[in-house]
């Protein structure tokens, strides 16, 4: 007998479970992501715009995402296309958190073992995202919508059973006890992907490509890109993503400047986990069946308008007003997690509703790996305006114009929403098998 999600109405089935396990991994691998940032501050010594710049490398393995979708659609690994991957993907991600929790005592050594723990991770994301589209092409256009919401719910459950342990066994422990415990998280997913329905291409152990497959794949994945109705809306979301960032300095700043431990940001980490849920519930249950670009106007508005108020925070200003620092900056970490996640799922519906037949994993991974390129520009941009400003690990007197320019810069792609379907993200027309 099937169990059936109380959130999204959907009928667990042991893939779908296997799925949301993995996914849930992917959220659960954030119990290091204080671990790295204290780990690259405290034991490296590297400055806000380092830090930056460095991060921005470790997400090159998420650039070349449709690299992994057209390795696992045209190239069968021992028989299979889906699993024998993701087994692949746990090793690697197994071997990068030892190697982080052991050996690792340089700047080049952590951003190798960090971009290899990336690309495992990646490659695996690349294989469900590819399950997912399947499903949803199967499916009506508003159980597709629920589909990827389910997915990124799986996210933010992962993401809260390991936010507030981030913070605590980091307090308590240190960073390299993290980093092994953290190893454990692949292995759950290798053994999830075991419950992948995915049935055997060949009965040969290695079976040996198809070159023409491949070059029809390749011809097809062309003429999707080639679309309009695709290409438009993936270059307005880039445009949306690549404003920059001042993540890594305004973390200098709540770490050195107000003293915040890791066990009180592991705590902001477990709380902005559930308000991603939140925000998934919100969209799944109010909004997906309205038109894609009144969320984006109205979501990037309040994010706009919410980060201003970050402001109070670094000028101090919070204090005159009678708000603790970790009030004030839990409660806007809160209400902004909430407006962001509420944006990008949307994307993530429209990004599998587009995809044609025959090329689902390639051309999906294509799209997120779109994401991925504008993120690695928003945190290069956020690096250099972090140096230009000349915010530090000790000086912070120009942090408030840093964080002016970056939240305002997120309107400028605004005047080109028309990039953007009218109709909601569920409801894009599926382009037929190309």
């Amino acid at each position: 007998m099937l169990i059936r999600s109380p959130w999204f109405g959907r009928p667990l089935d042991p893939e779908l479970l296997a799925i949301a396990t993995i996914y849930g991994v992917q959220g659960a691998l954030g119990l290091s992501h204080l671990a790295i940032s204290f780990f690259f501050k405290d034991e490296l010594g590297l400055s806000p715009a380092q830090v930056s710049s460095l991060v921005g490398i470790a997400m090159v393995p998420w650039m070349v995402k449709p690299l992994y979708g057209f390795i696992s659609d045209g190239f069968p690994l021992f028989g299979y296309r889906r699993r024998s991957y993701l087994l692949l993907s746990s090793l690697l991600g197994i071997t990068a958190w030892l190697w982080l929790g052991t050996a690792v005592t340089t700047t080049a050594g952590a951003i190798a073992a960090i971009a290899l723990g990336s690309f495992a991770v990646a490659f695996s994301d690349a294989i469900i995202d590819a399950l997912v589209v399947q499903r949803a092409r199967q499916e009506s256009a508003g159980d597709a919508g629920s589909l990827q919401a389910f997915g990124w719910a799986a996210v933010s459950v992962g993401g809260i059973l390991s936010a507030y342990f981030s913070g605590y066994l980091l307090e308590h422990f240190g960073v390299r006890f993290v980093f092994l415990i953290t190893a454990l998280l692949p292995l759950v997913s290798g053994i999830a992907s075991l419950a992948i329905a995915d049935p055997p291409v060949s009965s040969a152990p290695t079976p040996k490509p198809s070159w023409g497959a491949v070059g029809a794949q390749i011809a097809a994945l062309r003429r999707a890109v080639g679309d309009q109705s695709i290409w438009l809306p993936a270059a307005f979301v880039f445009l949306w993503q690549a404003t920059p960032s001042a993540d890594s300095a305004f973390f200098y700043f709540t770490t050195n400047e107000l003293h915040f431990n890791p066990e009180f940001l592991g705590t902001v980490r477990f709380f902005t986990n559930i308000a991603g849920l939140v925000g998934v519930w919100i969209f799944q249950r109010f909004l997906r069946d309205v038109p894609l670009r009144r969320i984006f106007f109205w979501t990037t508005l309040l994010s706009v308008l919410l980060g201003l108020t970050s402001l109070l925070l670094v000028t101090h200003t919070n204090r005159a007003l009678g708000i603790g620092d970790r009030w004030f900056s839990l409660g806007d970490s809160l209400i902004l997690t909430i407006a962001g996640r509420i944006a990008f799922m949307p994307v993530l519906v429209l990004a599998a509703r587009l995809c044609p037949v025959g090329i689902e994993a390639t051309l999906f991974a294509l799209l997120m790996s779109v994401l991925n390129v504008s993120s690695l520009c928003s945190a290069q941009l956020g690096a250099l305006l972090t140096h230009l400003f000349g915010v530090t690990e000790t000086d912070f007197s120009h942090l408030w114009q840093l964080v002016l320019v970056t939240n305002l810069s997120s309107l400028l792609p605004l005047p080109l929403i028309h990039w953007l379907p009218e109709q909601s993200p569920a409801a894009a027309k599926v382009p037929s098998s190309v």
